[in-house]
């Protein structure tokens, strides 16, 4: 008689005390279907129904006649789970304490049947042919940054500084460019590429400059924008046993291409690539965590230097990788002259540029806010006007128009001041559409275009247009913009969040990029460390000397920062049981708890905790012990009788905005 086969499953659920493998029996007529990777139905004796779940492992039984459920049905015979995707979404999992199937979640679209049965009645794709000259121009992109053609075949990482320019009279950066080179060199070498960019206008320019380079069956776009069928199609595609390059946002960064040889990140600052759901982890800590275990080449590229990958600079894990002959827009840093009032929002010198500027081309305005009058404040006493209802700041949508709260919406048809008992209301701030019209008044007859979030524009033409756009909405001008204006700089860095510098840096930078060779890049009303950095263009500096600031405080990146909250008596105990686990904790680690609660009948608290990176692993593993030791007792006490909380313990890792 065979031995029984025994199927090792990863249950899809988020519940913490099931993160991790089970052991199910395969049933004999089951046993030709079921192998790693493909996706089955199990019962779950604890709670008496059926799970999805995918196999990661098939073993022979050892022996001993233990009791197993068995298998209930196989969802599908296509392998979807490759070894390797599954490894890293474990240890992307450990290291932010969080469950595994909430990383699959991310990375194994929804089984679409349709696309499914379209995939397997199709042949295989061949292995994609790259033409000689589309390498020879690929390897010609890549010649002036010293060394990075050899990083790529070594599998090294490098922080390479994009070039701050557009490409021609194309309507792309020149970013788009050099990584696309470098994806093409890969799949020369019959090795596949991941590129991860932040939103939808970098994945368009970077699939216009492969498709320039590549035919079309080697590139696989990956973003949840396509429809369920044409992603799930697209996934299956990364699954074929050939190289291909992958483009996508921050989820593509664990798409399982065949060999791997390159993961480059576009603008890792970005905060899009920043995961909000759960476990959260960044695109770009995900991506650390997949070279490891694959040994491919790792690029973190952009106009900007995170702090984050500064860091890794500093410790020698990553290395810098800078063009031979270094390139730069041409920064001004504007400001109100003598005679000029001080609260003239353009000063004459940039006005002046722009002027000028509009007899060649466009010219970009970037504003820090969107809309007309985005924030509102008494016209006597100046505090912000806030909603009766809410407490919301109250924005105007055209002059004259009803005031409306930001927060509920509700009109403030009889506003009154809670400080001083005004009832009039003046304009604090001008957003892209009142910038627009004070432009429009000021340079007559010249084409206005308002990009933001309402009005999104990708690209515009060559011909003379003032471009009124929101910080990161900034649409691609063919052959670069005549002049850039910077304005609201000051504004943008009153935010009191911890990286408002390097926010603004990467927003200003981005924008100068824009620009076309040799036109004037005014920044209006800023000076100090980032001005600086931005007017000579060195922001791995100016991440340097963040880096040196942040030390002493012990604020990230220079250590890790978890929270954890919940109940007040979950969190007490789970920061004992920390402090217990991991015993060489800094004595100041712990910020907090503070207490969050709503109600007097709920406790509830938040706590920070910053550690090294060094005791990464203990501190992880501690808290994920801790979250799954709650939600047991949170079950046990359920059979109890009198009510008791549920389980509300919380935790993430990494925070990049640590806030009590």
């Amino acid at each position: 008689m065979s031995a029984r086969r025994v199927a090792r499953v990863q249950l899809d659920s988020p519940v913490p005390q099931l993160d991790r493998l089970f052991d199910y029996a395969i049933p004999h007529p089951l046993v030709a279907d079921i192998v790693p990777g493909v996706r089955v139905k199990v019962p779950l004796r604890s709670a008496g129904r059926m799970m999805d779940a995918f196999v990661v492992e098939v073993v022979a039984d050892d022996g001993t006649e233990r009791p197993l459920s068995s298998v209930e049905s196989v969802v599908s015979t296509m392998p979807v789970l490759p070894e390797g995707l599954f490894t890293l979404a474990r240890k992307v999992a450990d290291r932010a304490a969080g469950s595994v199937s909430d990383v699959l979640r991310l990375a194994v679209p929804k089984r679409m049947v349709r696309a499914e049965k379209a995939w397997l009645a199709t042949p295989l794709p061949g292995t994609p042919v790259v033409p000689t000259e589309s390498l020879t121009r690929a390897d010609a992109t890549l010649k002036p940054y010293g060394g990075l053609i050899d990083a790529l075949d070594g599998g090294e990482r490098v922080a390479v500084d994009a070039p701050p320019h557009t490409t021609g009279a194309l309507p792309r950066g020149a970013w788009a460019d050099l990584l696309a080179a470098a994806a093409v060199h890969m799949l020369a070498r019959g090795r596949s590429a991941v590129l991860v960019v932040p939103d939808y206008r970098d994945q368009a320019q970077l699939m216009a400059a492969l498709a320039d380079l590549v035919p079309p069956e080697a590139v696989v776009r990956d973003d949840a924008d396509q429809s369920g069928p044409v992603r799930y199609g697209q996934y299956l595609r990364t699954l074929a046993p050939v190289p291909v390059i992958v483009v996508g946002r921050r989820s593509a960064v664990y798409a399982p291409a065949h060999d791997t040889g390159l993961v480059a990140l576009w603008d890792d600052g970005d905060s899009l690539l920043a995961e909000p759901l759960a476990p959260g982890v960044h695109a770009r800590d995900a991506a650390l965590v997949r070279q490891e275990l694959e040994g491919s080449a790792l690029v973190f590229a952009g106009h900007t230097r995170s702090t984050d990958v500064q860091r890794l600079v500093e410790v020698g894990y990553v290395r810098e990788s800078a063009p031979a002959r270094r390139q730069s827009p041409r920064v001004v840093l504007s400001a109100t002259r003598e005679g000029e009032s001080r609260t003239a929002r353009v000063p004459s010198s940039a006005f002046a540029a722009a002027r000028e500027a509009l007899a060649q081309g466009p010219v970009l305005v970037q504003v820090a806010r969107p809309g007309y009058a985005p924030s509102l404040v008494c016209a006597d006493c100046r505090r912000p006007a806030r909603c009766a209802h809410c407490a919301g700041p109250l924005r105007a949508a055209r002059p004259g128009a009803v005031p409306v709260c930001a927060w509920c919406g509700r009109s403030a048809h009889a506003w009154t001041c809670g400080h001083c008992g005004s009832v009039k209301l003046r304009m604090a701030s001008s957003g892209s559409e009142r910038t627009a019209d004070e432009l429009g008044r000021a340079f007559p007859n010249t084409r206005v275009i308002i990009a933001d979030g309402a009005h999104p524009v990708a690209e515009v033409d060559p011909a003379p247009a003032l471009v009124i756009a929101t910080r990161g909405a900034e649409p691609i001008a063919r052959g670069g913009y005549r002049a850039v204006i910077l304005l609201d700089g000051d504004r943008m860095l009153q935010n009191e969040a911890l990286r408002v510098g390097e926010h603004c840096l990467r927003w200003w930078s981005n924008a100068a990029a824009l620009a076309a060779p040799g036109a004037p890049v005014h920044l209006v009303g800023v000076a100090g460390p980032v001005a600086r950095a931005l007017a000579t263009w060195t922001q791995p500096a100016y991440a340097r000397a963040e880096l040196v600031d942040r030390a002493p405080l012990r604020m990230p990146p220079t250590v890790r920062v978890a929270s954890v909250e919940g109940h007040a008596r979950s969190v007490d105990t789970l920061l004992a049981e920390l402090r217990e686990a991991v015993p060489d904790l800094d004595p100041l680690a712990v910020l907090g708890p503070v207490d969050t609660s709503t109600g007097p009948d709920t406790p509830t608290s938040r706590a920070l905790v910053r550690f090294d990176y060094a005791h990464g692993r203990a501190v992880a593993d501690a808290l994920r012990a801790g979250v799954i030791a709650d939600a047991l007792r949170a079950r046990k006490s359920t059979k109890e009788k009198g009510p008791r909380p549920r389980n509300t313990l919380r935790v993430r890792l990494d925070l990049p905005e640590p806030d009590l």
